[in-house]
């Protein structure tokens, strides 16, 4: 089941296409000219990019004590990039997702920016400045293997996980209304309820149930196109720092390190194929 969905996320992230919007107030000559980095960037802690994003939450983010920042995944290495990029150090907390959707963690000064698989959506844009699309995503349905749930249409009745705050939540709600949804603060308490035989599916982000597939004897049997993509989110009057973040992310994409990035948590057959969908 993993071969058949992985190439699906190759495609789909790697089409995504990342707007620049440069900003002489940030970018890669950030620093320059005497002046400390990100000085002009409105951060909580001078020449630090303090992040937070909801861990665990593989293949994007996750705990990892032999590296430097504690952390590793996708996300982590996106966020590191354009630290670097910005000449700035990082330092990464670990925060609910509910905090960080709801701009409650940015709002408040703990971090600067959150990256944490966040789609952006028309209401988290009222409280919040996203940077330019990252990554495309789907919602997918992960039950255990054999169980005679083959699709979303099976949940009625059935005890379904989701995360609390999610578009993989939201979703559930519209399309299986009559399912038993209980909301869970992280993935982590998702995938530990299906283990336990607490809820019979979890509907959730594609990546991070295929993850899930490979911990056991489940597997993915639907997939949901609802058009995601996920962005990195900052205080909606910080527009020095969205500038700079997203110069960061075009400069990444052109010079072919996002792909790099990509390749070493979704690396499948058909993915050097599918890059050359990833230039728009």
């Amino acid at each position: 089941m993993k071969n058949s969905i992985l190439p699906v996320l190759a495609a789909s992230a790697l089409a995504f296409s990342l707007t620049a919007c440069g900003s002489e107030d940030g970018g890669a000559d950030a620093g320059s000219g005497g002046e400390a980095a990100g000085s002009d960037l409105d951060l909580i802690t001078e020449g630090t990019l303090t992040v937070c994003s909801d861990v665990p939450y593989p293949p994007f983010e996750d705990f990892d004590e032999s590296s430097e920042s504690g952390f590793t995944g996708f996300d982590v290495d996106i966020v590191s990039a354009v630290a670097e990029g910005l000449e700035l150090e990082i330092e990464i907390k670990d925060s609910s997702f509910d905090a960080l959707q709801s701009g409650l963690a940015l709002n408040s000064g703990d971090c600067d920016l959150a990256a944490s698989a966040m789609t952006i959506t028309e209401d988290r844009q009222e409280s919040l400045a996203f940077s330019d699309g990252y990554y495309e995503s789907k919602q997918s349905l992960l039950v255990p293997a054999g169980s005679d749930i083959t699709g979303i249409g099976d949940l009625a009745g059935r005890p379904v996980g989701v995360q609390q705050g999610t578009t993989g939540e939201s979703y559930t709600q519209d399309n299986a209304p009559e399912a038993t949804i209980t909301a869970f603060p992280s993935n982590a308490e998702m995938f530990q309820a299906i283990q336990a035989g607490q809820v019979d599916a979890l509907l959730q982000d594609l990546p991070v149930n295929v993850d899930n597939s490979t911990k056991g004897d489940f597997e993915v049997v639907e997939e949901y196109d609802t058009d995601e993509t996920y962005g990195l989110a900052m205080q909606k009057d910080n527009t020095a720092l969205v500038d700079a973040v997203n110069e960061q992310l075009t400069a990444l994409r052109d010079s072919g390190e996002y792909d790099e990035l990509y390749d070493t948590y979704f690396t499948t057959e058909g993915a050097e194929d599918s890059s050359a969908t990833s230039e728009g």
